[in-house]
């Protein structure tokens, strides 16, 4: 376990934490959460070392080891296999447990024949995860791990959330990934007004808990100045009357300290909406027998025939480097079909996001210039600088140079260029990469408003929860298309990789302190297996979870009223105490107090059910 206490950190003027703490105790999974740029990956740097504080200690056991994920390469043997295996220690016997690290590799989407190339050829991202692999395999006592699926495709990241579900350890985890963190990890912290809340539970329970302690602000802070400009007014009517110098004196001591009368500031989140342009129809495009393949290589997409109708959400799902790009590419008429055709409406309108879009953004422009660079109409160029601001560069930083943007204001010039003209089909590649939490809510929100027809490449599950209602799969070599939901997909399909036999997660692999489940006597038989067998275990699941899920509802059914209770009892206090009715006082007092005994106990109640709820999910996988 490490403590955080009373941490401060600025950089000149920017005041990142100021008296913050922070306690991760055994075996807790906490993940880290806030706005990009409020100091989490500077906090891991001064656990690690490699950041100075400005004030505070940070306490760590000695002989406490921390496993952190280093985005810079150091390889020094000739294969992957052997620079993964280089962590290992020997056991009691003096063996080194390969088969360990084999497990780790298969799960973060190594093959046979990667596992014996130098990590030299490797592409960047499958270099992270080599070191991702070493860090999992050295078993440190803690894993510092910051955005670690940023380079993982949808079934990486799976197999990972299912890893670290089961590390004996503890983890602190910083990711923009809302579904991912939820699933991995038992306590949530955010960094807010430079200060660190935690609570056990998920990022909606920390959301939620935040919100209501700022509602206590606000209406404290209120009723201290309006205690204050009472007691000014006091002073200033008695200011100059001997007889009453000591009660002045002491009302001026009340005063100041009381509330100074600033409001709270409050976080701005990116707020937008895509301008949908008509379209008359129904079917916006038809793809026949399409196929392509770069010079050279093997063919990514093999006779594929699809129809996109107005209204569609489709998500472009897959391991990574299977032409999930290249389909957007192809529809984009970046990329000729090497067969097959593609045949647009002629009212189809497109805008597209993009990795490779973002690369073609003028580094020379300002902000504004290139958002305005978007806009056809010149009377329209005004338009560019009210974008700039709902993208959150207000003021002054519409004017900064894009080449002095980080990746993720960069992809918000992007969305920002996509608002300033209408469509009716946005083409949208792994839209969520470098936005922050909020950023990505907002991003929801925008499609699930949208009314045009959208296609998505993510790996974001909860994105695609939200989002999808048909998918193109890249899956065990083929391109197919399937009518339905994610949840359906997964119900159904599934992943090729996780039913594999003999695959990284067929069997139960023991990673030394660190047990990995894969097809065990609960998990879910994949559509292939005897449908008898899933109706029972469908059955089965739902005698444990439903009640779990009921309950959980009906307390927090009972929280909400509870909490409505203590609002109208708060106001009965006030009209009281305004009142002067002594008697009232004292009985609307015990009815506050009964009621936030209640609450505490409700929340005792949510917390234990949602910990039995969570561990009832875990073992009857769906």
């Amino acid at each position: 376990m490490i403590q955080i206490q009373n941490v401060t950190k600025s950089f000149g003027v920017q005041v990142l934490l100021d008296g913050a703490s922070l306690l991760v105790g055994d075996h807790e999974r906490v993940g880290l959460v806030g706005r990009n740029g409020c100091g989490k990956s500077t906090l891991f740097k001064m656990i690690l070392g490699q950041e100075c504080l400005d004030g505070g200690s940070i306490d760590i056991p000695k002989k406490y080891t921390l496993g952190y994920l280093q985005q810079h390469l150091n390889f020094t043997h000739a294969t992957v296999h052997e620079e993964a295996c280089s962590v290992l220690k020997p056991n009691e016997d003096g063996w080194l447990e390969e088969h360990k690290v084999e497990a780790i590799l298969f799960g973060l989407g190594f093959d046979e024949e990667s596992m014996h190339k130098s990590p030299m050829l490797l592409s960047g991202g499958f270099q992270i995860r080599l070191n991702l692999a070493k860090v999992l395999a050295a078993e440190p006592d803690m894993l510092l791990l910051d955005e670690p699926t940023n380079y993982l495709d949808i079934v990486s990241m799976r197999w990972l959330s299912r890893f670290l579900r089961s590390w004996k350890g503890e983890v602190l985890l910083i990711t923009h990934d809302h579904h991912f963190m939820d699933e991995v990890c038992t306590h949530t912290a955010g960094i807010f007004r430079h200060k660190i809340r935690k609570v056990k539970g998920t990022v909606e329970k920390l959301r939620e808990t935040i919100a209501e302690e700022e509602e206590v602000a606000q209406r404290t802070q209120e009723n201290e100045a309006k205690k204050k400009e009472q007691l000014e007014k006091v002073i200033e009517r008695f200011r100059y009357k001997a007889a009453k110098a000591a009660m002045v004196q002491s009302k001026i001591k009340a005063a100041a300290k009381l509330a100074t009368g600033e409001r709270l500031t409050h976080e701005r989140n990116l707020d937008f909406s895509f301008t949908e342009a008509p379209f008359p129809g129904k079917r916006m495009l038809q793809i026949k027998g399409l196929s392509f393949a770069y010079d050279g290589g093997p063919e990514l997409i093999t006779d594929l025939t699809m129809e996109v109708f107005k209204g569609d959400r489709i998500a472009v799902i897959g391991p990574n480097g299977r032409g999930k790009t290249t389909l957007l590419n192809l529809i984009a008429k970046e990329l000729q079909p090497t067969a097959g055709e593609i045949t647009y409406n002629p009212n189809l309108q497109i805008n597209y996001f993009g990795q490779t879009n973002i690369n073609r953004l003028n580094l020379d422009n300002t902000v504004e210039e290139e958002i305005a660079s978007a806009i056809e109409e010149v009377s329209q160029k005004s338009r560019a600088r009210g974008l700039a601001g709902l993208m959150m560069f207000s003021g002054d930083a519409a004017l900064k140079k894009v080449k002095v943007l980080s990746g993720g204001e960069r992809s918000r010039v992007l969305l920002g260029k996509i608002l300033a003209s209408a469509c009716n089909m946005l083409l949208l590649d792994e839209p969520t990469n470098h936005l922050d939490m909020e950023s990505i809510e907002s991003l929801i929100d925008a499609l699930e408003d949208y009314e045009g027809t959208a296609l998505v490449v993510t790996h974001d599950e909860e994105l695609l929860h939200a989002f999808a209602n048909r998918l193109v799969v890249f899956d065990g070599g083929t391109c197919r298309i399937f009518e339905g939901t994610y949840a359906d997909f997964l119900e159904k399909v599934g992943w090729a990789s996780e039913k594999k036999p003999g695959g990284a997660n067929s069997a139960n692999i023991k990673v030394s302190n660190i047990d990995v489940k894969g097809d065990s006597e609960n998990a879910a038989p994949s559509a292939k297996e005897d449908r008898k067998a899933r109706a029972d275990y469908i059955a089965e699941r739902s005698k444990v979870i439903k009640p779990l899920e009921k309950k959980l509802a009906k307390i927090e059914e009972d929280i909400a009223k509870a909490e409505a209770l203590g609002g109208e009892l708060e106001a009965k206090l006030v009209a009281a105490s305004e009142s002067g009715d002594g008697n009232a006082i004292t009985a609307i007092a015990k009815d506050m107090d009964d009621n936030k005994k209640a609450v505490d106990s409700l929340y005792e109640d949510w917390e234990k059910t949602s910990a039995e709820l969570e561990s009832a999910k875990d073992k009857y996988p769906i």
